[in-house]
């Protein structure tokens, strides 16, 4: 597997970390028992980002799939914030992004 697959295998990760927690906030919130089909699509979400870490993680190095993670996550929630919520980016913080986005390019570079 290249490393780049095992990239896009983190990025499904964090996706479904995001996900699973869409999931189970709101059984949090409405002080739900334990039954019905968003705890379960919850966990199943949590089982299937378990076993991609698992794949990613047998392809390139602990500190560039935790550096990955970070970056996926950063670009997913400001993703969301701008699509979802209607949020406006400042220019220093595109300019923060473009630093995270390059930051990553050296480690892959490196490592």
């Amino acid at each position: 597997m290249s490393g780049l697959l095992a990239y896009g295998i983190c990025l499904l990760a964090v996706l479904g970390v995001i996900a699973s927690e869409r999931f189970l906030k709101p059984v949090s919130d409405r002080r739900v028992t334990l039954h019905g089909p968003t705890i379960f699509l919850g966990a199943m979400c949590f089982v299937a980002t378990a076993a991609a870490w698992v794949l990613a993680l047998r392809n390139v190095s602990m500190a560039q799939n935790a550096g990955s993670a970070s970056l996926f996550t950063l670009l997913a929630l400001v993703t969301i914030g701008v699509l979802l919520f209607g949020g406006k980016r400042a220019v220093l913080e595109s300019l923060g992004i473009a630093m995270a986005v390059g930051s990553m390019l050296l480690m892959s570079s490196i490592a």
